[in-house]
């Protein structure tokens, strides 16, 4: 209920609600200093130099006030406003429900000249406290645990947390919280990093436009606060920069905590964002451009933007607070941006004319892949099967057991259809390269016979292209009917991305990673994608045969080979390299890299977002001097080279 799941998603939960906590002291200007250390022995510390969790007794309870935070649900200071006036807590259970999902935890606090250290165990304390007189002020608290290995599903014990997604978060809060420095240690792997951004969200912008050519140099930043009905202070800092992508990244957050679905913040955002681009082209810009009326769609093509919202009550769906519901929130927002929006660019006319070019070819673009939608909706009408010709569908109807072998080449796709399962497994062959989506408009895409076979093939539609006319944005959850995108309409639980193990197969394989990330990212965040791995090699020697995956791997099985026959040569033992899927029989092709009792299948997934994004847009983007300099740093990182 509090954490998600048991798996990774919810070990790193923990920390980040001990982070939540340490943050919560930044906001309230008690502390500047946040610290994350992965223990040699897997645990973890969090560490702030704030006031130090109360140590006084409790009356209610009669015990210290830590013991009834660390064990009792509702009890943390933020839960009735009194000790936070901000704070990304819910429920007050944070520290309770860390507590009762760990092998043991022990707190120490710096408060009151006084040293005070207990250790808990599986949300109940496990000693009496230690305390000590302190003969310097320092102030503070430290939460060291173990995660419980009886209710987390723990895939390595020496590696139980991940350095680049704790890391990611803390990157995060210090854009956030600008006046707090953050630090990571990883003293298993002596990894370490320190973020400090004294410019706030105004550098996550950059940060996030650091791969992208902006379309404008000056980050847009508003900012204001008001004043509710109980005197209470509800503060909004929004910061967004256009770049000459066609990718939209707008992160949203609520007392930093990051509001992944959006929420009330977002609509408001959304709705007054193309409501003041229509009425600055009403007002402001030549006669030739009055007629234009854009959607949502048009003003966010190539906009990163970030909403930090800070609010006395956040009113979230669950404790792992992906979607704000304040309602009086998404008001406050559409306010500062049509005023404050709006000012900026009556006085930046240049800077609002390269803003309002760049939204009305997004809608010429628009109109022209709408259109190609609709050829796409029409045909299928026509079409009883509604299915692409080249797709080779299975027999079952349960998506929970089919599979989509999305195959690079008709060779492969050939020889694939005759050696799959049909009962479960459907193949889609894809001709040459796909078309790089990184650098191209959504009219562009649909016009591209490969991708649209695996849009309708996959039966979730696409993300981004919006049927949405003018300014009337009120229908679904955020305020728009953005797209037809529905993942509940998906065919198929596994969609496995099936190349060649040579470059060609490599940059295809990436082509079609970069389509699912931008435009399909859902199919990842749910655990649906997954690569093929197919051999390098077949070993053989007489009625001896291996289907090998590496050269170290080959090597092994052949002095296997000659020990097993006494063999003094390697020259009877053959072996053939697998250059495409093509040079397989469709029994090999079975065998190797479709059979579920033998195959070799990775799940797509990624730790951090934004350090995903940035990756495609360097790698597949337009900037050609960013992807040079990344190739030039890391040539010696190749594992694998075809030449």
């Amino acid at each position: 209920m509090y954490i998600g799941d048991t798996g990774k998603r919810g070990l790193h939960h923990l920390i980040f609600e001990v982070l939540d906590n340490c943050v919560d002291e930044a906001m309230a200007g008690f502390a500047d200093k946040i610290k994350v250390v992965f223990n040699k022995d897997n645990s973890v510390l969090i560490s702030d130099n704030g006031r130090g969790i109360p140590i006084d007794m409790h009356q209610e309870y009669n015990k210290p006030a830590v013991e009834v935070i660390m064990e009792h649900l509702h009890s943390g200071g933020k839960f009735d406003n009194k000790s936070y006036k901000i704070s990304g807590g819910l429920h007050g259970v944070g520290l309770s429900v860390v507590n009762a999902l760990t092998e043991w935890l022990i707190v120490e606090i710096y408060r009151d000249n006084v040293y005070y250290k207990q250790k808990f165990s599986r949300g109940v304390k496990a000693t009496d406290p230690e305390i000590q007189e302190l003969k310097n002020n320092k102030k503070g608290t430290a939460i060291t645990f173990y995660p419980d290995k009886e209710i987390f599903d723990i895939e390595d014990e020496n590696n139980i947390f991940n350095f680049s997604t704790i890391a990611g978060r803390m990157r995060e809060l210090a854009f956030l919280t600008p006046q707090a420095k953050f630090e990571i240690i990883n003293e298993i792997t002596e990894e370490e990093e320190e973020f400090y951004y004294e410019g706030g969200i105004k550098e996550f912008i950059s940060f996030l436009n650091k791969e992208k050519k902006p379309l404008h140099n000056d980050v847009i930043f508003v900012s204001d606060d008001f004043t509710t009905k109980d005197n209470s202070k509800i503060f909004v800092d929004i910061a967004m920069q256009y770049n000459q992508g066609y990718q939209s990244n707008i992160l949203t957050y609520a007392n930093t905590i990051n509001t992944i679905e959006g929420g009330t913040h977002l609509t408001g955002f959304k709705s007054a964002l193309t409501r003041t681009i229509n009425s600055y082209i009403e007002k402001n810009m030549e006669k030739k451009y009055k007629d234009h009326v854009l959607s949502g769609t048009d003003t966010r093509e190539g906009l990163s933007a970030v909403i930090s919202v800070k609010l006395p009550d956040p009113q979230f769906e669950s404790q792992t607070k992906i979607k704000l519901g304040n309602p009086e929130i998404r008001q406050i927002v559409s306010q500062i941006i049509t005023e404050k929006f709006f000012q900026f660019l009556e006085e930046n006319p240049q800077t609002a004319k390269k803003i309002i070019l760049k939204t009305i070819n997004a809608k010429t673009a628009r109109e022209a892949a709408q259109k190609a939608r609709l050829l796409i909706r029409r045909k299928s009408e026509l079409d009883s099967a509604r299915m692409p010709g080249k797709l080779a569908d299975c027999s079952s109807k349960n998506p929970e057991e089919c599979e989509l072998f999305i195959v690079e080449g008709d060779s492969a796709g050939g020889s694939a259809k005759q050696g799959r399962d049909r009962n479960y497994q459907a193949i889609l062959p894809l001709r040459g390269k796909i078309l790089n989506v990184e650098k191209a408009r959504m009219d562009k895409i649909l016009q591209n016979n490969e991708i649209l076979a695996m849009i309708k093939a996959i039966g979730i539609g696409i993300q981004g292209v919006s049927d949405t006319n003018g300014t009337s944005e009120t229908n679904g959850e955020n305020g728009e009917n953005e797209d037809d995108f529905n993942l509940n309409n998906l065919r198929y639980h596994k969609i496995i991305i099936f190349c060649d193990a040579d470059s060609d197969g490599h940059h295809i394989k990436t082509l079609i990673l970069t389509f699912f990330f931008r435009y399909m990212r859902p199919l990842i965040d749910e655990g649906h994608l997954y690569v093929a791995v197919p051999p390098l090699y077949q070993v053989k020697y007489k009625k001896s045969k291996h289907y090998v995956y590496s050269d170290n791997e080959k090597e092994k099985v052949s002095e296997e080979l000659k020990k097993k026959y006494n063999l003094k040569k390697s020259d009877s033992i053959k072996v053939q390299r697998y250059k495409g899927l093509g040079e397989m029989n469709p029994d090999e092709l079975y065998e190797t890299t479709m059979n579920r009792d033998t195959r070799v299948l990775k799940k797509m997934y990624y730790e951090d977002y934004l350090d995903t994004d940035l990756i495609f847009s360097k790698l597949m983007g337009k900037e050609v001097l960013a992807r040079k300099k990344y190739i030039i740093d890391h040539y010696d990182e190749v594992k694998l080279l075809d030449v």
